[in-house]
């Protein structure tokens, strides 16, 4: 059986951690977990440390100094999962807003043969629960704009929600990657695709987060924006 690793970038999400590790280890197929902490003022890492007493080698932390952005932290936890020798690497948020239960799902995909599987909010409609209006009209139609400007069929080209294979992130060079905020999920993705990788989506119902606070900001929408266009003309 392949082995499975989750990353979770946190940033103050002391109200949010404790429950969604426990959550994950509760599930009937084995993941562990990695967690990227970008030096949490509220404590989220010491959290993290007190439970690593209780789960041993099935947690593990990296602490960072500061926020340095969604993108390098994943990169940090993909360089970490691969030297560990996993076989599949989940993205994951913190607070709820994928239900852990969907990542069987996801690594059943990629057992059957994908190389990405997609938790898409867009696949079948849209599925996204306690998002304002605006916020669900940005989202989706800006994944519209993605899929136009870089002639793809992948619904949910923001997706956070994601099971890479290995052998994708072994053929990626990180150090070409640049969008930091969430526009690297749309470089990943786009880049797995030009390399050649199959990307399947599969139908989740994403839930906005009850504790805590987002962390989308109007820099972070701009770098995708104009992010995109630049990828458009990127050589692979």
């Amino acid at each position: 059986m392949p082995t499975r690793l989750v990353i979770i970038p946190t940033y103050n999400e002391k109200e949010n951690i404790e429950a969604i590790t426990r959550k994950v280890f509760s599930l009937g197929v084995r993941f562990d977990m990695l967690i990227i902490d970008d030096g949490s003022p509220d404590g989220t890492a010491q959290i993290v440390k007190r439970l690593q007493g209780e789960f041993g080698d099935r947690l593990h932390l990296v602490e960072r100094a500061g926020k340095q952005g969604l993108g390098t932290a994943y990169i940090a936890g993909f360089r970490w999962g691969l030297s560990h020798g996993y076989e599949q690497i989940c993205e994951m948020d913190a607070d709820f807003s994928h239900n852990p239960d969907d990542l069987i799902r996801l690594a059943e995909v990629c057992d059957k043969g994908a190389d990405i599987a997609v938790g898409s909010r867009y696949i079948t409609g849209v599925n996204v629960v306690n998002w304002p209006m605006k916020r669900v009209m940005t989202s989706y139609y800006g994944s519209a704009y993605v899929r136009k400007v870089l002639r793809l069929k992948v619904r949910d080209m923001t997706a956070g929600f994601k099971c890479y294979t290995r052998r994708v992130l072994e053929a990626i060079d990180f150090d070409r990657i640049s969008m930091k905020g969430y526009g690297f999920q749309i470089e990943m993705k786009y880049t797995a695709i030009k390399l050649g990788f199959k990307l399947v989506e599969i139908p989740i119902i994403f839930v906005d987060r009850k504790l805590g606070s987002t962390k989308m900001s109007g820099g972070i929408f701009r770098e995708a924006l104009w992010g995109v266009i630049k990828l458009r003309f990127k050589r692979f």
